[in-house]
């Protein structure tokens, strides 16, 4: 039975204790990094969503895929190919902000890191290394969130409001119904059937004090 559970997986021993320590020490740090990004920031930024599944999960599975690669010769192109496919099935249908896009690159960017560093590189520096990566993606999302504009698209059912020379109303009428400091607007689409129009309000993310409106 064990011969042939090792020729099925095309394997030399049953067990190697030491590598499967390391795999976990290993293991262990990508996630710790993962977390503090995923849960100690993203989640604290953007509340817990459908993306932080994703996170999770492409982190894993990058590790463990470079973690295997760096042990079994694979032709460059064919791991290459493997990253691409992930890609091209995640992303092909939905689209993604480019935060949300950057926060992924960040996980994959940890487990590539944890997985194939090698004798080359001295502990000290791999954890350093993820304390940056943590530290920047904190001091970027924290510090320079004011300095920064978001979007959203929205439905809007009052289409009178589009017309040329009432932007001022337009802005005040969405900053009042959505409490969000809308400074600019575009038209995205005009639903001339259901008198609506889908429009894009770029706002800074700071909240109005509407008590005196």
């Amino acid at each position: 039975m064990l011969d042939y559970l090792l020729d099925l997986f095309g394997s030399q021993q049953f067990v190697n204790v030491d590598a499967v320590v390391k795999m976990i020490l290993r293991f262990s740090v990508d996630l710790i990094a993962t977390t503090l990004v995923i849960r100690g920031i993203y989640v604290r930024m953007y509340q817990w969503n459908e993306q932080v599944f994703t996170y999770f999960a492409f982190n894993t599975i990058t590790f463990f895929l470079c973690l295997i690669l760096r042990t079994v010769p694979v032709d460059l192109g064919f791991a290459l190919g493997l990253f691409a496919v992930f890609g091209i099935l995640r992303y092909r249908t939905l689209p993604i902000r480019i935060k949300d896009l950057t926060y992924l690159f960040v996980v994959i960017g940890i487990a590539i890191l944890n997985a194939v560093a090698n004798d080359g590189v001295s502990v000290v520096e791999i954890l350093l290394i993820n304390g940056v990566i943590v530290g920047m993606t904190f001091w970027l999302e924290t510090c320079t969130t004011r300095m920064q504009t978001q979007s959203a698209t929205i439905n809007y059912d009052n289409p009178d409001l589009l017309l040329p020379g009432k932007e001022q109303e337009l802005i005040h009428d969405l900053t009042k119904r959505t409490g969000l400091k809308v400074i600019r607007v575009e038209v995205l689409s005009v639903d001339l059937i259901r008198d609506t129009a889908r429009i894009n309000a770029i706002y800074c993310p700071v909240q109005v004090d509407q008590s005196n409106g």
